[in-house]
């Protein structure tokens, strides 16, 4: 819980824009989880580090997260602050590099990726069509090495700008980033200054290089990815994109599940979408218990059925 001393300070820096016991159903795709102690928007950079100099200090627990995108928070919600980075970190810029024929793309941890991809198309940048789609935020982007059968971040990312712990900030080559297939780790070699557990940079922004194109070829390509995409996966309904992540080799977990005979099982109001099948879905007020229940019943099943275990791609929080 949150004393009354840290609710004050809060108050101080954030004014009536802090909120207590704030319920994540509001704030995340899937449209479910139960309430974090304190939800807070910082308006600036400045505002970020502060906030996070404050917490550490305070040793309260904190997450950062972005669209809400890639969560599913339970319904007993989070212990602990919720510090969301829509506000102070959106800009998009691009200039030129000192590679040959590459343009950097630099975007902020909180802009939304389908902004970096309509800028990117509208400037005639070649490179970000792979995330149109995606929904979410640069920061979870990079973190989960974000993509599809057209590309990944790690296939454009150059470089992040990182907050560290003690309030420093620090950029970070790609060289330095070990991705993997939806996942981000830190190069501990070249980070040695925080080798310990509580190294939790966060990131400010990305730099991606990108080929100028044909603006018109651009928009034509996304029009159909976007067509494509909109046939084959459930838009409509709450959910937090593909929920599992494919086996390294072989059929696709909704491959899996589909030939699991799973595809609109349902547990409550959570349901694998008829459409694609490593969809969950909140088809009808589901709780995260129910999401929860149906997650365990597909790993189940498709381990009884094909002895494959499904990892979640969709982050699991809260209590």
């Amino acid at each position: 819980m949150i004393d009354s001393d840290s609710k004050k300070w809060f108050k101080s820096i954030f004014g009536n824009a802090v909120k207590f016991d704030e319920p994540m159903s509001e704030h995340t795709s899937f449209r479910v989880g139960g309430p974090a102690d304190v939800y807070i928007t910082p308006e600036t950079p400045e505002e970020l580090a502060e906030t996070i100099n404050g917490v550490r200090q305070r040793k309260l627990n904190y997450l950062v997260i972005g669209g809400g995108t890639n969560l599913l928070v339970s319904d007993s919600g989070i212990r602990g602050v919720v510090i969301v980075l829509g506000k102070c970190l959106n800009k998009i810029t691009h200039t030129a590099t000192e590679k040959e024929n590459l343009v950097a793309l630099t975007a902020g941890a909180g802009a939304k990726l389908h902004r970096i991809c309509r800028f990117a198309i509208t400037q005639g940048l070649q490179g970000m069509n792979f995330a149109l789609g995606i929904p979410g935020t640069v920061g979870g982007a990079v973190m989960m090495n974000a993509g599809t059968a057209s590309g990944s971040v790690e296939g454009v990312i150059d470089s992040v700008n990182v907050l560290l712990p003690e309030g420093r900030t620090r950029k970070i080559q790609k060289k330095d980033l070990n991705f993997e297939y939806r996942k981000l780790s830190w190069n501990m070699i070249n980070c040695a200054e925080k080798k310990s557990d509580f190294f939790k940079p966060i990131i400010l922004d990305g730099e991606f290089h990108l080929r100028p194109s044909d603006p018109v070829k651009l928009k034509k390509e996304a029009e159909h990815m976007l067509k494509t995409r909109k046939k084959t996966q459930p838009a409509n309904l709450p959910s937090a994109g593909c929920f599992f992540k494919n086996p390294m080799s072989g059929k696709t977990a909704g491959e899996l599940i589909d030939l699991a005979g799973l595809k609109g099982k349902k547990i409550g109001g959570a349901e694998v979408s008829p459409i694609h099948a490593n969809f969950i879905i909140n088809s009808d007020r589901a709780s995260a218990a129910d999401i929860l229940a149906l997650k365990s019943l597909i790993q189940e099943t498709v381990s009884e059925l094909f002895d494959i275990d499904l990892e979640t791609e969709v982050k699991i929080i809260g209590e």
